[in-house]
This record gives structure tokens, sequence and C-alpha cells, in this order.
């Protein structure tokens, strides 16, 4: 092989390797849907701290490709409603798994 061959083949090979890097698998995101869930999350968050009827200090949320989980401690059935309606109301959610507790 000549220069340029090499030189070609190690520029395709490190670009593999670094669009590689960046894909998604089954069980981890892509940098661009690590970004699409941070999105998520932190629109989440702010509909929650918005809403008075919700006690957000107490929830917790957390986005993996657009499946949003909810966790945390309410003193009521409505906040933690609330809170799912809230969540829902997102757009890009494909899920909602509301595992907040109800501590009275």
């Amino acid at each position: 092989m000549n220069r340029p061959s090499i030189r070609a083949a190690l520029g395709a090979a490190a670009l593999a390797v670094a669009l590689g890097a960046c894909a998604g698998s089954p069980t981890q995101e892509s940098a661009g849907q690590y970004l699409d869930s941070s999105v998520i999350t932190a629109r989440i968050q702010a509909e929650l701290m918005r809403d008075r009827s919700v006690g957000s200090q107490n929830i917790r949320v957390h986005t993996v490709k657009g499946h949003v989980e909810l966790s945390g401690f309410v003193e009521t059935e409505d906040e933690k409603e609330r809170a799912q309606f809230l969540a829902e109301g997102i757009g890009g959610i494909r899920s909602v798994a509301n595992r907040i507790r109800v501590v009275r």
C-alpha cells in the first residue's frame, strides 16, 4: 500500500470508531439520545416546580430513551397523580413509570 492509501484506511478506521462510540445499544443511549433524555428530564422538573400542587423537591426524574421514571415521596395520592400527568404532557415521552410513594 502506498502512503495515501494507508492514511485513507487509518482515517476511515478512526471515523468508524468515533461513530461507533456515539451509537446507542439496547442498554445504553447514544450521545443524541442522552441529550434528548436530559432535555425531557429538565422539562419535567421545570413543570413539577412550576406546579404548586406538587411537592417537587422530593421527586426525582430519570429518563432513558424517552422512558421516564418518577420516584421519591409525596404526601397525597393527588400529588402523585398530578406529577404523572405533568410528565405525560411533555413531548418525546414513550412511557412514564410512576414509582412515587405516598407518605403520610
